[in-house]
């Protein structure tokens, strides 16, 4: 009988990060119903939703003497209720023969891991089963008749990027391509030579998921992935060899999957539109299609007979198959942020698991005679051995079986040859499995799993007394994975390459053959970088080093780890110094401080997640520039701080972006974070193909992640256009400078408002207001023109302007002109037939802000100082260049001015070049000594910290541009008063001048001089 999924939801206590940004609970439960209620609206009645359960975890709880979590209150469910509701159930049907399914979903840092394996004394679900379950196989062998058998075994594999590894069988997970998913006719999908470990304890089930993560953990760091977007399933096997009533032996099998699913953020599209690479990567395929399986199966639920559910459009859904709408007894526990600035993805979760409750499947108790299933096994087998054979399978068999017959059917022919020998293989080895006892299986994998076993238990105890680096990773579950020993005497640190081999081999991104050197003298821990970048507690080594007890230690962009030293941390105990392990996100926290970013005294909620943003985007922005050198795409990547002002608005939030500039054509563009995480999502894939040695690595440029078109239009910068005159209805002619969103100057463009009449004719010399108010209700028309641009930045080929004038949903736009000094000739006449007092508002109090956008010339173009160059070369001459060394630049422009591509030897002040230092004939510049470097490098990062306070800094500057204009206004419209009241229509120019000029204005005029630079207004003109 169909039975429907049973749905939990579970909401966990605030973490550090909400606490610190004082986040707001938006998350209640009754019964077991959820609420959820908008941020924007907490007034509002809250949205609910009801699941089989909802369980409060969020408070109303203490921490034992043991460390178990332990209910203060009748609301809080403790790790063991949820078992008893969840995991017993499944325990259960596992007994009775069902296959079982347990998932896990939320987004990453909600707490799945948490309910699903817990920590410390708060055991999870997968471990309270497992142990559960052997507890009754115990109680059974102790009564069990001779002919009684029970069998567990234990497979754990992780999809990537749509690509399967066996986390059991380190060798495979190197494997291009990953491992095959090939369907069985009865059984379904299933992954081709995935390892199924026998195992007879809890002990041996922890032993094994332990190397699976561990295994994890260095594929991941190998293959620079992100962890969280990857989905792990452990596939817990559990077999009962049991008489029935006439003494055929029976054989009663259950599949329990426990599957962890990837977090459900997504890297939003919203912010990527345009780019050309926004649906390439496939990080998200299964989730996207296991939420549009659930919807699918939520319709045939509610008698939508017509639906086709996309199983196969993904391979989680494909091995979920018989979990989500087949022979399987499901159970999904959602977890849940309680806190305002996770409510889109709380919401989106709670949807999720509202259409997940309506799927309905059908279980059946996997039981059948023993030797009918060798019988089936047997006669499978000779069917296949009598197809392969004949010659294979024919087209005819080929669409008979299911397959669809595309472009190359004779390659389809083959493949599906190729599927039948390893279901031949899998066959027979399902038999001689059988025939085998389990005491026989049991022995071998002992035999198998010694070597690893005696190793791990001597790095255990030596742990206890060695110096050694612990792994950290974003991921807790794979932190404290890989272990490194400083022995006595010296280690070179290098990648699996060096020769001879190192004794740390880390192997990854970045990771040089001779990366550093570690030497441990009588316990005296110190090390020193050779050719690979080495950060300690945060700061750049430029000399040896002393470690000391839980010092953080950073190889290359991205190998994190924790310096443990058992005789300092003794010492410390001893001396009664209290030392915190430190945490990825501490670590983390603690580089972006040295790199100037992290400032918390006094910081506002918005500043606070600017940081955060900073911490999150840094190391990934680092990434991102060492696989760029390691692929040699001659391109770099910069964090930038974007104020609103310098995007265009007049007030938000300043924003991390990333800027991208091509090392040889010098052309800059800024991606906004989410367009930046998607290429990151494609470079990663197109990085692990290279390691993997795929021939096609490499792709056109139309589909790169790292190239990006000259024709990409880019934000050259912005000026604002004060308007306080128009509102009353003089004239406005300014030549305003383009500032980026450093505050540099990138040329002028002069604009021209002048009010008008319906047609576009001149005002007559009566129309002058002496107070804007007086337009409320009244007729205002004007003529907006952008006359030219000067001085542009000389790599844009073409350029245009755009802005928004009040309630505009759309730019208003001039065309794009070629060249640095662009005619624009853009005019447009604006008509407001009656004025509303917003209107005349927003005359008076803001402004116009025209973006200059530009086109850049073409990147393909290659020449000068960079012939030859590689991308690492490139990035150490810029740096270079950036210690005082610039005028290499200078020369080479002026040589190639004069058609001389050569280059030219620069005169340096430190020590002499070796002659590693030539490559093709270019001479690379060499950095100064390290004091200077130091220098040098604490500059660099101090522009980072003022790109926000610069843009800040032109805002009060506009601001006091237009309090001055307010003053000069006021001034003229007291002298026209005052001259009509004296019955006299003249102004002198000695007047005006004394009054825009001299007197009392002089420093107003000075400071609005110097704040509009010398291109500043030419004034208010009077008709």
């Amino acid at each position: 009988m169909a039975e429907n999924v049973k749905v939990a939801v579970r909401v966990r206590p605030f973490n550090d990060r909400e606490k610190q940004r004082k986040a707001t609970l938006i998350i209640d439960m009754k019964g077991n119903s959820t609420y959820i209620k908008n941020p924007e609206d907490l007034k509002a009645e809250p949205r609910s939703f009801a699941f089989d359960y909802s369980y409060w975890s969020h408070d109303e709880f203490k921490e034992s003497s043991s460390g178990y979590l332990e209910p203060t209150g009748s609301r809080y469910a403790d790790q063991r209720r949820v078992f008893d509701d969840l995991g017993r159930g499944v325990l259960d049907n596992a007994w009775k023969g069902y296959n079982c399914s347990l998932f896990a979903y939320g987004q990453t840092g909600s707490g799945k891991s948490y309910s699903m394996v817990g920590y410390g004394n708060n055991k999870g679900i997968v471990p309270i089963f497992c142990e559960e379950l052997f507890k009754g196989v115990e109680d059974k062998k102790a009564t069990a008749g001779e002919n009684e058998e029970y069998q567990v075994t234990l497979s754990m594999l992780e999809i990537y990027n749509e690509q399967v590894r066996d986390l059991l069988n380190p060798k495979s997970i190197a494997q291009k391509g990953g491992l095959k998913v090939r369907q069985h006719p009865s059984k379904g999908f299933y992954v081709e030579s995935l390892v199924s470990c026998p195992v007879s304890s809890y002990n041996d089930i922890e032993n094994r998921i332990s190397e699976g993560t561990r295994n994890r953990t260095v594929a991941a760091t190998n293959m620079n992935a992100t962890s969280s977007r990857a989905h792990t399933i452990v596939a817990i096997t559990f077999v009962q060899k049991t008489p029935n009533e006439t003494g055929q032996s029976m054989t009663r099998t259950s599949v329990v999957n426990l599957v962890d699913l990837a977090g459900s953020e997504r890297a939003e599209s919203t912010g990527a539109t345009g780019d050309r690479l926004k649906e390439g990567s496939a990080i998200n395929q299964s989730l996207s299609t296991l939420g549009n399986v659930i919807k699918a199966l939520a319709d045939l639920s509610m008698g939508n007979k017509k639906t086709v559910v996309p199983y196969r459009d993904s391979v989680l859904t494909k091995l979920l198959q018989n979990a989500l709408g087949g022979n399987s007894k499901t159970i999904m526990i959602a977890a849940l942020s309680p806190a305002d600035i996770n409510f889109d993805e709380t919401l989106s979760t709670l949807r999720f698991a509202d259409r997940a409750k309506a799927i309905k499947t059908t279980a059946t108790v996997n039981e059948s005679p023993t030797d009918k299933l060798i019988r089936e096994l047997r006669e499978e087998n000779a069917r296949l051995m009598e197809l392969l054979k004949s010659g294979g399978i024919t087209l005819e068999q080929l669409q008979a079986s299911g397959g669809a017959v595309g472009q190359n059917p004779n390659q389809e022919v083959e493949e599906m040859k190729k599927a039948m020998e390893e279901e031949l293989r899998k066959n027979q080895e399902e038999i001689e499995n059988m025939k085998k006892t389990w005491q026989e299986r049991l022995s071998e994998q002992e035999t198998a799993n010694k070597g690893n076993v005696d190793a791990e238990r001597k790095k255990q105890e030596e742990k206890k007394v060695i110096p050694h680096f612990w792994n950290l990773h974003e991921d807790p579950a794979l932190t404290a994975m890989i272990v490194h020993f400083a022995r006595e005497g010296t280690s070179k640190i290098g990648n699996k390459n060096a020769s001879p081999p190192a004794e740390i081999t880390i192997s990854g991104l970045s990771i040089q053959k001779q990366h550093g050197v570690v030497t441990n003298k009588g316990g005296v821990v110190k090390i020193k970088s050779v050719d690979g970048k080495i950060l300690v507690n945060g700061a750049k080594i430029t000399k040896e080093t002393e470690l000391h007890h839980n010092d953080r230690v950073l190889f290359g962009p991205n190998h994190l780890y924790v310096f443990h030293h058992p005789q300092d941390e003794a010492k410390n105990v001893k001396e009664g110094k209290v030392t915190e392990t430190p945490t990825y996100d501490t670590a983390q926290q603690e580089i972006a401080k040295k790199a100037g970013f992290m400032d918390k005294t006094g910081k506002s909620e918005d500043d606070l997640i600017l940081q955060e943003d900073v911490i999150q985007m840094l190391p990934m922005v680092n990434e991102a520039d060492a696989m760029s050198a390691e692929l040699d795409k001659k391109v770099k990547f910069e964090l930038a701080l974007v104020s609103p002002q310098a995007r265009g608005l007049k007030e938000g939030k300043t924003e991390v972006m990333v800027k991208i500039r091509n090392l040889e054509s010098g052309n800059e563009w800024l991606w906004d974070r989410n367009k930046f995480i998607n290429r990151k999502f494609l470079m990663q894939e197109m990085y692990q193909n290279y390691v993997e040695g795929a021939d096609d690595w490499d792709v056109p440029r139309e589909k790169d992640p790292f190239w990006e078109d000259a024709d990409v239009e880019v934000l050259i910068g912005t000026v604002h256009v004060h308007l306080m005159s128009l509102s009353h209805k003089l004239d406005i002619e300014e030549t305003l400078t383009v500032t980026n969103y450093q505050g540099k100057e990138n040329g002028h463009i002069e604009i021209e408002v002048m009010p008008c009449t319906t047609k576009g004719g001149p005002l007559g010399e009566d129309d002058f207001l002496d107070d804007p108010k007086e337009l409320v209700g009244k007729e205002l028309n004007f003529k907006f023109k952008i006359n030219f641009g000067r001085g542009l930045p000389s790599n844009m080929r073409q350029s245009c302007c755009k802005f928004k004038f009040y309630l505009d949903n759309q730019y208003s736009s001039t065309a794009f002109v070629d060249g640095m000094n662009p005619e624009y000739k853009f005019e447009k006449l604006f008509k407001f037939s009656k004025c509303t007092s917003e209107l005349v508002d927003y005359l008076m109090d803001s402004v116009a802000v025209i973006e200059v956008w530009g086109k850049q010339k073409d990147s393909s173009q290659k020449g000068g100082a960079t012939l030859g160059a590689d991308t690492k070369q490139l990035m150490a001459r810029e740096k270079s260049n950036l210690f005082g060394l610039s005028n290499y630049e200078e020369e080479q422009a002026k040589l190639k001015k004069l058609g001389d591509n050569k280059p030219v030897p620069v005169k340096k002040a430190a020590a002499k070049p070796a002659d590693n230092n030539k490559d093709n004939g270019v001479i690379i510049p060499v950095p100064p000594p390290p004091a200077a470097d130091k220098k040098q490098t604490d500059q660099q990062i101090n522009t980072y910290k003022k790109q926000a306070d610069d843009a800040n800094q032109r805002a009060k500057a506009a601001e006091q541009r237009a309090a001055n204009s307010e003053s000069t206004v006021s001034d003229l419209r007291s002298l026209l008063n005052q001259k009509k009241r004296g019955g006299n229509d003249t102004i002198t120019i000695a007047e005006l001048e004394a009054m825009l000029g001299g007197g009392g204005r002089t420093s107003s005029s000075a400071a609005q001089k110097e704040n509009m630079g010398d291109q500043a207004s030419k004034a208010c003109s009077i008709q």
